[in-house]
């Protein structure tokens, strides 16, 4: 059995993922599980590993494998490869298979055919019914709680006893972050009981455009009980982030996992999550709030999704602003109860990076 991983290696989502796969592969060749000389790996673009700390072990093991992956790679060995649609198509090997996470509900012909050209899996039944309806096969594969980089830490954060709300990912039309924030602060601002914080920082757009999105937002209004963080270049202040919480909130639009909600319900943490896309692989009525959609709106925003694009078209998840509201007053009371959400603790082991790791040997080699 050979197998060659090509991944890209950098902070996105993606490569977090990537990056777990391949420190949960050293964990288990190391332990006599897996044989080295049955993986090769190669790097979608440049790696960049800026945000992790590494075991210096693995990071020797990871250079050793990229320095020799295509010097020693064949096409008639496997590839698994995790990539977006747009670009999944280009291959090192006769038999790859893609890992890909689509989020929007039309896909076009350019979409359907890269999936029908490869062993195509999803991390979302919503994303494979959607490409089902076009004809076009694709299996399911969960995500997984990365236990490397996320982990309790038992601090006391705040000692004023505020209940604090996160909002996580890069800003995006797509994510319904503006909604989300505006609802927010209609109903909780200048409450000295209730906190937003928001690491929306879009790496993507440049720093004036970045301030130009909070400052829209707001509006002139400027509650204190509002924060807006500057983009976090480690994990392990990721990690500080969402175990400063109390609630978690999901309310994208669309995703293809939503690996932040997912990390902090995993680390216990309440949370108010669209019942909607893929949110539904995880979030439950026992480990979150769920909130109902409220019909569709297009996706299009003019800087990630363009109208009649080859990739990407189609419609995100609404949601009523009062149902939402309800959902966050729900949370709290959960809160009050208990800070811990110990259903959302359980989440972590049913997600597990071993799980993950196997899943994709097994569909890339079978």
């Amino acid at each position: 059995m050979k197998l060659n991983l090509h991944l890209p290696i950098n902070s996105t989502s993606f490569g977090q993922t990537s990056t777990l796969l391949l420190r949960t592969l050293f964990e288990e060749i190391k332990e006599g599980k897996r044989l080295d000389e049955d993986f090769s790996v190669c790097a979608l673009g440049t790696p960049d590993l800026r945000t992790q700390d590494l075991p210096e072990d693995f990071s020797q093991w990871l250079n050793l494998k990229l320095a020799t992956g295509i010097v020693k790679h064949s096409r008639k060995t496997p590839t698994f490869k995790l990539w977006h649609l747009n670009g999944g198509i280009e291959s090192l090997s006769e038999k790859q298979t893609l890992l890909s996470f689509y989020e929007l509900d039309e896909p076009t012909e350019s979409e359907v055919n890269v999936v029908n050209n490869n062993n195509t899996l999803f991390s979302s039944n919503y994303s494979i019914e959607k490409f089902a309806s076009r004809g076009a096969k694709s299996s399911f594969l969960p995500l997984a709680f990365d236990s490397y980089n996320f982990k309790q830490t038992g601090k006391k954060y705040y000692i004023d006893g505020r209940i604090t709300f996160n909002l996580c990912g890069k800003f995006e039309k797509r994510k319904n972050h503006e909604k989300v924030i505006k609802s927010w602060i209609k109903r909780f601002k200048n409450n000295t009981k209730y906190f937003l914080q928001c690491t929306i920082y879009n790496p993507f757009l440049d720093q004036s455009l970045n301030n130009n999105v909070v400052n829209n937002l707001l509006q002139g209004e400027k509650p204190f009980n509002a924060s807006f963080l500057p983009f976090l270049e480690k994990n392990s202040f990721y990690n500080d982030y969402l175990n400063s919480s109390d609630i978690v909130l999901g309310m994208s639009g669309a995703e293809g996992w939503g690996l932040p909600e997912f990390t902090s319900v995993c680390l216990g943490k309440h949370s108010v999550i669209m019942n909607a896309h893929s949110y539904k692989e995880w979030a439950t009525e026992s480990n979150s709030v769920l909130t109902e959609h409220s019909g569709k709106i297009e996706a299009y925003d003019g800087v990630f999704f363009h109208k009649n694009s080859p990739f990407n078209q189609g419609h995100i998840h609404d949601f009523n602003e009062d149902a939402f509201i309800s959902s966050c007053e729900e949370a709290v009371k959960r809160v009050e109860k208990d800070k811990i959400n110990h259903e959302g603790l359980k989440t972590k082991d049913l997600f597990s990076k071993e799980k993950l790791l196997d899943k994709v040997i097994r569909y890339a080699t079978s």
